[in-house]
């Protein structure tokens, strides 16, 4: 009888051993920093909801609306995400103020989607000082592609200075003799831009006006008034939302016909173009990466129909042709698919590894041939870009899918 006892006992013992030891392996595989448990990732994010880049708010309303969906689908490995959207009206103090309340008191994960050149600047050094990633920002600055200089910041959109290129290429084959005068906002953004034009034109001689602006300025009629007496024969806008929507307008009133050219950020069609007046935008030239609502030739797309859906459940009140908002799905679309391959080691350390180890990642709301690629030594995620220019009522695709690289 006590034999028998001490053996059930034993075998007893011993299956729970077994058990237990199973349990804390698995527990073991689970890797976690502060932001991240067995049922949720917190995520912490800024974007300008009011303030003068207020247009851009949409951004921020996409990327919610991309969470709410995984969450509601059972969220990523079965864990929620909690995204905390702070507003900065587009101020880097209030910029410094969110990042640390978000790192600090919120105690996130990561940032993420981070908007503007000058706020993300702001915070680059306390964030890579403190080890979190800022991840994806939402601007094409070329600084946010220093691995060796700072290994926690990656950008997302293509960068500035390689689509400034692109329309170089377009202008020295269409008008290589032609007078320029750019309009160009006074901070990292606009400074970019300019730097990727000069050195894709490879003539200074061929800018006759480089007209800054300060984003704080209600209106840049002004300096639209200034550079028609340059008499140039083209006219390129590196301006955000409000300022290009205000010199597209100002160029109609005028009468002023000269090739325009109008960055990326500033291409959206409900944001930019209609407000300056569909019969003004007509002819204005910009260049994509990503697909347009508006475009026929994607009405039966499955990807932008992904995207269309999206809006009509969680955001109805925003305009599927709003691009800002496209741009908002696109960088959370990449940013659950990075969270999907950490599986369960939600380290930042393994956020970053994951975040740079994407091989011509493609996704719906991207133009074909547009892909995301990158590496421990290349943070720039997308480097192609189409030429588009507006007719009607829509930007229309032209060309082949260029690349903004230095040659």
């Amino acid at each position: 009888m006590t034999t028998a006892l001490t053996r059930r006992t034993v075998s007893s013992l011993l299956g729970l051993a077994l058990v237990g030891a199973a349990a804390g392996s698995a527990y073991a595989d689970k890797k976690y920093d502060t932001g991240a448990s067995d049922t949720e990732i917190k995520i912490g994010n800024i974007v300008p909801y009011s303030g003068p880049a207020s247009a851009y708010g949409s951004v921020g309303k996409a990327m919610t609306a991309v969470f709410k969906k995984v969450n509601d689908e059972g969220g990523i490995n079965g864990r929620k995400i909690n995204f905390i959207s702070y507003d900065d009206a587009y101020s880097p103090p209030k910029t410094v103020e969110q990042a640390r309340k978000l790192v600090e008191s919120d105690e996130v994960l990561f940032l993420f989607g981070v908007l503007g050149t000058a706020p993300n600047t702001a915070i680059q050094k306390y964030l890579n000082a403190k080890k979190v990633p800022q991840l994806f920002v939402a601007t094409g600055a070329t600084k946010w592609n220093e691995p060796k200089t700072f290994p926690w910041t990656m950008g997302w959109l293509p960068s500035y200075q390689s689509e400034a290129r692109i329309y170089a290429k377009y202008l020295t084959a269409q008008q290589p003799s032609g007078k320029i005068a750019v309009l160009y906002q006074n901070d990292d953004m606009g400074k970019d831009y300019l730097k990727g034009l000069k050195d894709g034109l490879g003539d200074p001689s061929r800018l006759v006006l480089e007209e800054s602006y300060e984003i704080a300025e209600p209106t840049v009629e002004s300096h639209i008034v200034k550079m028609k007496s340059a008499n140039p024969d083209i006219v390129v806008l590196f301006t955000t939302p409000k300022s290009g929507a205000q010199a597209i307008k100002k160029l109609g009133e005028m009468s002023w016909k000269p090739l325009t050219i109008i960055s990326n950020v500033s291409a959206s069609t409900a944001a930019v173009m209609r407000p300056a007046g569909v019969e003004n935008s007509q002819g204005v030239i910009s260049a994509a990466y990503a697909k347009d609502a508006s475009d026929p030739q994607w009405a039966n797309d499955p990807g932008l129909g992904a995207f269309k859906e999206l809006l009509a459940k969680y955001l109805p009140e925003i305009n599927p042709v709003d691009s800002s908002a496209l741009t908002g799905y696109n960088i959370a679309t990449t940013m659950v698919e990075v969270l999907k391959r950490c599986g369960d080691e939600l380290t930042r350390a393994n956020v970053m590894k994951q975040a740079a180890s994407l091989k011509q990642f493609a996704q719906g709301g991207l133009l074909p041939g547009v892909t995301l690629t990158t590496g421990p030594d290349d943070f720039q995620p997308i480097e192609q870009l189409q030429l588009m220019q507006f007719k009607g009522e829509r930007w229309q695709l032209f060309g082949e899918v260029m690349n903004g690289e230095l040659k």
